[in-house]
């Protein structure tokens, strides 16, 4: 029969075995689709993640650290010697290459009453549910070239690069970190599809595109059509016109001969 220290030895072990597992997890295709983008990369929130590193009359936020897969281990601390969270930026990093630079702050998410996934399918709530379930690294296309700029940025990811992401729970009122999850595993965003490569033969387009390109094809072909119309009318009255005139000026001249020659 085992010791009573021995299960609890067992137990110790295995919490931490859970913590240590805890790591960000790219978002559910469900929850956000064509994900890795380009320079994007959506994110779960880490609900429940800190709750047993909190505590109450305390202020806590968290800070969500960025690194390329192909930085050093030595360089991926997040804290400095007295535990404080870096303030590493984008480029001070060569957008994390030479190591973590911080991408975003915000509040603990709330594990008691997390936003209902259900309320995804509503389309009046769906925006506000995807922000309070996700976020989105690398969606601020501005505030590298925003010199007034204040806050932290989120700049645009590299295309076809691999990166790793860290969640730091922070004491707001200390200044240092409580909680930190492992990095998480390589995400390698989209690569840039070459124009070459792009496959444009019809037979591998669906139904729906091929009507929407021969609904566009004949109106392409009416506008043409309605086009060379007007020139060609535009073109033809002048002769009209001219023609007219010949016919009116011959008709007086006859009518001015008329009477000279009843009078001789």
């Amino acid at each position: 029969m085992c010791s009573p220290w021995v299960v609890l030895a067992f137990c110790c072990l295995g919490q931490l075995y859970a913590d240590q597992s805890l790591k960000p997890q790219i978002a559910a295709p469900q929850l956000a689709t064509n994900n890795p983008t380009l320079t994007t990369v959506a994110l779960e929130k880490p609900f429940c993640m800190f709750d047993s590193s909190l505590h109450p009359n305390k202020s806590y936020v968290v800070y969500l650290y960025v690194m390329k897969g192909s930085a050093s281990a030595i360089s991926s601390l997040v804290t400095d010697n007295n535990g404080k969270p870096l303030n590493s930026t984008f480029q001070q990093t060569s957008g994390g290459q030479t190591g973590p630079y911080k991408a975003a702050l915000f509040n603990v998410p709330n594990c008691a009453s997390p936003p209902k996934l259900a309320d995804v399918g509503d389309v009046n709530r769906a925006s506000d549910v995807l922000k309070q379930y996700l976020f989105r690294v690398g969606d601020d296309g501005t505030c590298l070239y925003d010199p007034n700029f204040l806050a932290v940025c989120n700049p645009p990811l590299s295309p076809d690069t691999t990166y790793r992401f860290k969640y730091v729970l922070v004491d707001s009122t200390e200044g240092i970190m409580k909680e930190q999850t492992l990095w998480s595993d390589p995400i390698k965003t989209r690569r840039v599809k070459l124009p070459l490569k792009i496959d444009t033969w019809p037979g591998q387009r669906s139904g729906g595109m091929i009507v929407i390109t021969s609904v566009l094809s004949v109106l392409v072909f009416l506008l043409l059509a309605g086009f060379l119309a007007s020139v060609s009318s535009v073109v033809m009255r002048p002769e009209d016109s001219s023609a007219v005139t010949k016919h009116t000026s011959q008709t007086i001249q006859q009518s001015e001969l008329t009477p000279q020659l009843i009078s001789e």
